[in-house]
């Protein structure tokens, strides 16, 4: 996974020193109400799928760029349900990042846009709808956070967004 451009020219002034980045996760649940999952390719887990945001781009707008370019599918973002922190995560070349991460609900424009599911870049080894009552056993744990986020909203909408430490 490349490191984005706007990252690795922050990289050359503070080096492996913490980044503070903005996240974008996306609970896509089909008309069938699957969830769509990828199997990351850094960690093997299933994961709701997840990127960071380009400086100066909108929120949902980067979320749909990053389901579209992870899965194939495009999508309407169609609520917040979760603003979180996450812990630090450090990279094996030693890069620390945290992230605010804005999770959002959404939706496949049409079901032809739901088949198009399928692995769509080098950041996950698959790509897959599941049942929310049949998840794979490797389910990454944030995933089943903000799964439980999004699917609160679903059964409230009046409940959310949730905001958790």
């Amino acid at each position: 996974m490349p490191i984005p451009e706007f990252v690795a020219a922050l990289r050359s002034h503070v080096g492996t020193d913490l980044l503070w980045m903005p996240g974008v996760t996306g609970v896509v649940i089909d008309d069938d109400g699957r969830l769509l999952l990828g199997q990351r390719a850094d960690s093997g887990q299933w994961a709701v799928i997840s990127g960071i945001l380009e400086p100066g781009e909108d929120p949902a707008v980067g979320l749909a760029r990053e389901v579209l370019e992870e899965t194939g599918v495009s999508v309407r973002v169609d609520a917040l349900t979760g603003v979180t922190v996450t812990p630090v995560v450090e990279y094996p070349n030693g890069d620390r990042s945290q992230y605010l991460d804005l999770c959002f609900l959404c939706r496949p424009v049409s079901p032809a846009a739901a088949a198009a599911a399928h692995v769509a870049d080098d950041e996950s080894l698959a790509v897959a709808w599941f049942a929310p009552d049949d998840l794979p056993a490797d389910l990454a744990a944030s995933t089943s956070e903000r799964l439980g986020h999004a699917l609160g909203y679903l059964a409230d909408p009046t409940a959310g967004p949730f905001f958790v430490r």
